[in-house]
């Protein structure tokens, strides 16, 4: 059974458009305000990363963990909402 929470639902539910990176699921405040800072304010911004990163997860997980510090959790809810959405719009 899928343990995906509302956040990501709503997320994964329709185009991103202009969507905040706050809006991806386990991008809270603390993480949203590190990504803004270092330029990643859209959550386009944040796709544009994992698609660089050629949807690699090991790599994207590293990446969040190096740019905002996310842990283990936030980096698999950010993974698995931008890879959704991928395999649903792209």
């Amino acid at each position: 059974m899928s343990s995906t929470s509302q956040k990501h639902k709503d997320f994964v539910a329709e185009p991103m458009g202009e969507k905040p990176v706050m809006a991806l699921a386990g991008i809270g405040e603390v993480l949203g305000k590190r990504l803004e800072d270092k330029g990643f304010d859209k959550a386009y911004v944040v796709l544009g990363q994992f698609l660089v990163l050629k949807k690699d997860e090991e790599l994207f997980r590293d990446w969040l963990k190096d740019t905002c510090g996310a842990n283990v959790k936030q980096q698999g809810d950010c993974f698995g909402c931008l890879k959704e959405w991928c395999d649903a719009f792209l």
